[in-house]
């Protein structure tokens, strides 16, 4: 699995093992040393003022990655959070002892370092270091510099590994902090309350999707892990937290490809005294704040198209029959309730060359013509609107036709990035749907939320945003694993 070749890996392994043995037997253990650290790297290269060297006073502290002996004097550079820094050691600075014991360091030790600032003759800002302090050995080698981390088994498995070889998977995983840092300071700002929610569930409810189930010894009850924020949340707005969101993890006992991970983290949002149309404001707030905070534009280029996604330029809304309609050739959405819909409908389907099985409700093979020849084209942001009612049971129905539901399915980049409703606040109609969606199962059925219902939930709109799809659409990442730190994998005894 390794890129770097086992004998190789033991004989460095030893060697370093020995150089740690030796540092004891002096007295001196890296594993109970300490440093302080005044400046991350970026922070101590914008404190550099020109002219000015060897004035400014920094401690910096980082894994070393780059080590160019020259003799007398070495130039290395230390691995932070914020990036790299250049460090210049002498001997007749930091004193022979300290200087011959810095010769021994190996690349991956983890070191504190003292000294100001001063910038080299190639103008590189470099730390002159009057001492410095070996706080962590490091017993195994980093990958091979040139080759990197390769292996993507070894890439998700040994994550720590990648964020030190890898600066493309450090900057991408690092700006998905950026976005949720983002999107929390966006609500904030418009006064929604950030809440915490059940993860282990009495009922899975909330969403169509196949449950983690556990057990509880000391109630003696089995209990789901949360498919869905959502119960949870409209419950808050029953007792009065007109703005509430969640960004939490969600968990699927489903397949996984570059879309799908069993965890997730989603965000969801409510507001009292809204509706979808309100939810399409609220997200384009949130993008136009991440334009301006973290990507630092208002265009991404669409990794699979070459396309530039323009997000201050028009966001289309159009209708899901109309796309339909548009997509079959005819006029598809005529037949919705008459008896030659479904008949219809197949036929659609079959000459556009997919796949429909006998057991799919109408509604579901509708669905297919949508997800595999209509959202792979929207690159631009659209909000697909008016749905039909059967794909979400909590959503409200539309006054004009009770067969469709007032939501948006906003596409970006071909996938799904943020589905939203006028929530269903009726008690009667919650329960009347729920009901088709459980069927017999009732014990599916999450009858405390339709109780919560009965005694008064205000109009609001909620909407989802799935935090993973955000970040791979705005990183140009090839993968959901690419935006997780830890994605799901196969244990590795049970290879």
């Amino acid at each position: 699995m390794s890129d770097i070749p086992q004998d190789i890996t033991h004989d460095q392994y030893a060697v370093r093992l020995k150089k740690l043995q030796d540092m004891r037997a002096a007295g001196a253990d890296p594993f109970r040393a300490n440093c302080e650290q005044t400046h991350f790297s970026g922070e101590a290269l914008a404190a550099y003022v020109e002219g000015q060297d060897y004035t400014v006073p920094v401690k910096v502290a980082g894994r070393l990655v780059v080590i160019r002996d020259m003799g007398k004097s070495q130039f290395v550079k230390i691995l932070d959070q914020q990036g790299q820094i250049q460090l210049y050691l002498k001997k007749d600075l930091v004193g022979d002892e300290a200087y011959a014991a810095f010769k021994k360091l190996d690349l991956g030790d983890i070191i504190g370092a003292e000294g100001t600032l001063f910038k080299t003759k190639s103008g590189e800002i470099t730390v002159k270091v009057d001492r410095y302090t070996l706080v962590s050995k490091a017993l195994r080698p980093l990958p091979e510099k040139w080759h990197g981390l390769t292996d993507a088994e070894q890439v998700y498995r040994q994550r720590y590994l990648d964020l030190i070889v890898n600066p493309e998977s450090r900057a991408r995983l690092m700006l998905r902090s950026k976005i949720v840092a983002s999107i929390r300071a966006t609500l904030a700002g418009r006064k929604f309350l950030e809440v915490e929610t059940p993860v282990l569930e009495g009922v899975a409810g909330g969403a169509a999707a196949r449950p983690f189930v556990t057990h509880h010894n000391a109630l003696g009850t089995d209990f789901f892990l949360r498919i869905a924020l959502e119960l949870r949340l409209k419950r808050l707005l029953v007792g009065g937290y007109d703005r509430v969101f969640e960004i939490g993890r969600i968990f699927r006992n489903e397949g996984i490809s570059r879309k799908h991970n069993p965890e997730f983290t989603m965000l969801e949002v409510y507001q009292a005294y809204s509706d979808f149309h309100g939810m399409m404001d609220l997200i384009k707030a949130i993008f136009a704040d991440l334009c301006r905070d973290v990507i630092g534009s208002t265009t991404i280029k669409h990794a699979a198209s070459g396309q530039m996604i323009d997000f201050a330029g028009e966001w289309k809304t159009v209708r899901y029959f109309t796309l339909i309609d548009e997509a079959v050739g005819f006029n598809l959405s005529a037949h919705r309730g008459k008896p030659d819909y479904r008949e219809k409908a197949v036929e659609a389907c079959r000459k556009l060359g997919l796949e429909v099985h006998d057991g799919w409700e109408t509604y579901e093979v509708v669905n297919e013509i949508f997800g595999k020849k209509i959202e792979p084209t929207l690159i631009q942001p659209t909000f697909v609107t008016h749905l039909p009612k059967e794909l979400c049971p909590l959503a409200k129905l539309n006054a004009d036709d009770a067969g469709l539901i007032d939501v948006f399915e906003l596409i970006i980049g071909g996938m799904e990035v943020a589905p939203a409703y006028s929530e269903q606040n009726d008690p009667f109609v919650q329960r009347e749907m729920f009901e088709k969606q459980v069927g017999e199962e009732t014990q599916k059925m999450d009858t405390d939320f339709l109780l919560a219902l009965e005694h008064g939930m205000p109009p609001a709109g909620g909407m989802g945003v799935g935090i993973d799809r955000l970040c791979i659409l705005l990183t140009g990442a090839e993968s959901i694993r690419d935006v997780i730190l830890f994605p799901s994998l196969r244990p590795t005894e049970a290879k």
